[in-house]
């Protein structure tokens, strides 16, 4: 017993394993030398700013050659390997998320300007240089987004339906070539498709807030119609023929099993498309218009929206320029914060929806 009790820990080296401090302070000593690289260059010549960007790129390439060569000598080449492949996952995620930081605090630190009371009750109308809100654009966005939403989503969810539990042959083929199709065009050609149909229908240069919508329905029609196939085809099998051997009927398989079993996945898929249409800003300009007043009625005349708020208080700039920028700025923090309330809104629903598989 004493012997067991006085006996020492192995050394982590020497079991062939790198400390679990090792990339910890492998992150320290390469940012640690290369700030001082780059201090010792630039008060050699100190011409602009400290390159802090350049010296954190250059302190990351010195910890994956440092971490890979220490993992090489004392945990051998496939755990050297792991370590590299893990380096670059991670310093991919760190790359992707820079400019997703950026784009948010500039936003943030540019919008709070105006990020006020009159900004969320006051429109456009009749005001010149400072002053104003964005009501009208906010109140715009709604009903387009919302009413682009009651027209896709039955037909997206239907169209799902009909290729995953219906569809065979050539007609099946047809419709997920159109739809892959579909998934791609540029958004200005549904604003001049939904321009287009209400110039045959009702004349030319007619700007409606309907013709928004139906312009932003072509493009979620799609996102819903493959997000929800894909929901469709994960649920089991099993699940529908143990309904069909009770004598259940397919449509009330459908509606009874396979759409409760997948409903989480269809509303994240809902919500991602909403949220995807929500910031589009060239089919509006084309189909719904621009106006500075309230508008309430998606058949009466154009319609604003928060896109197209933010463009033309960025392009049509007055006197006094900072008024029309703080507008402009507090328009995009409005729009990332509804993104923002609808991803969470997703996510709550995927958890109220989801079925319960505990007793």
């Amino acid at each position: 017993m004493t012997a067991l009790a006085t006996k020492q820990a192995p050394n982590a080296l020497a079991a062939g394993k790198l400390p679990r401090w090792a990339p910890w302070v492998g992150i320290g000593i390469a940012l640690a030398v290369s700030f001082a690289l780059f201090t010792v260059m630039f008060l050699a010549n100190p011409t602009g700013d400290f390159p802090v960007a350049g010296a954190v790129i250059v302190g990351a390439l010195l910890y994956v050659i440092g971490i890979v060569t220490m993992s090489a000598l004392v945990e051998g080449r496939r755990k050297a390997v792991d370590r590299f492949v893990t380096s670059l996952v991670i310093g991919a995620f760190l790359i992707a998320m820079v400019p997703l930081i950026s784009v948010t605090i500039t936003v943030v630190a540019n919008g709070v300007n105006r990020f006020d009371l009159d900004f969320f009750t006051t429109s456009m109308r009749n005001v010149q240089g400072e002053g104003g809100g964005a009501l009208h654009a906010i109140i715009g966005t709604v009903f387009i987004t919302l009413t682009a939403a009651v027209i896709s989503i039955p037909i997206g969810l239907m169209t799902s339906i009909y290729l995953v539990e219906y569809g065979k042959g050539a007609l099946a083929r047809g419709i997920t070539f159109f739809v892959d199709v579909m998934t791609g065009i540029p958004s200005i050609v549904a604003g001049l498709f939904a321009y287009a149909l209400f110039a045959i229908l009702l004349g030319p240069g007619t700007k409606l807030g309907i013709a928004g919508a139906i312009a932003l329905s072509v493009l979620m029609i799609p996102v819903v119609v493959r997000s929800s196939e894909e929901m469709l085809r994960i649920v089991p099998n099993e699940l529908r023929e143990a309904s069909y051997a009770l004598g259940v009927p397919k449509w009330l398989t459908i509606v009874k099993v396979v759409l409760p079993t997948s409903i989480a996945g269809i509303m994240t898929g809902v919500m991602i498309a909403i949220a995807r249409v929500i910031g589009e800003t060239a089919p509006l300009l084309v189909a719904a218009g621009f106006t500075a007043s309230m508008n309430y009625n998606l058949f009466s005349g154009p319609m604003n929206s928060l896109p197209l708020f933010v463009y033309t208080q960025y392009v049509q700039q007055g006197n006094p320029l900072f008024a029309y920028i703080d507008r402009a700025w507090a328009g995009a923090l409005t729009l990332i914060l509804i993104v923002m309330v609808l991803n969470v809104l997703a996510r709550v629903f995927s958890r109220i929806f989801a079925p319960k598989l505990g007793r």
